[in-house]
């Protein structure tokens, strides 16, 4: 089954810290979102393979956009 990790809340990737077939544990750190100018970290909900990579440093994105897929 497939894990969707989407960003809390609108803002921009400043960091992606994984890559496409890079395996994770949970609460291991994928990606900074900058947001409000505070900088937070998003996190595996579960561990697994990263599957998918949807964003790039750089990007804006909304909220509940999904940044990855885990399988």
């Amino acid at each position: 089954m497939s894990t969707e990790i989407t960003a809390p809340m609108a803002g921009k990737i400043i960091e992606v810290k994984v890559k496409v077939g890079d395996s994770v544990q949970e609460d291991d750190e994928l990606f900074t979102l900058e947001a409000m100018k505070m900088e937070m970290p998003i996190v595996a909900t579960s561990g697994g393979k990263v599957k998918e990579i949807k964003v790039e440093a750089g990007q804006a994105v909304e909220g509940d956009q999904v940044l990855a897929v885990l399988d």
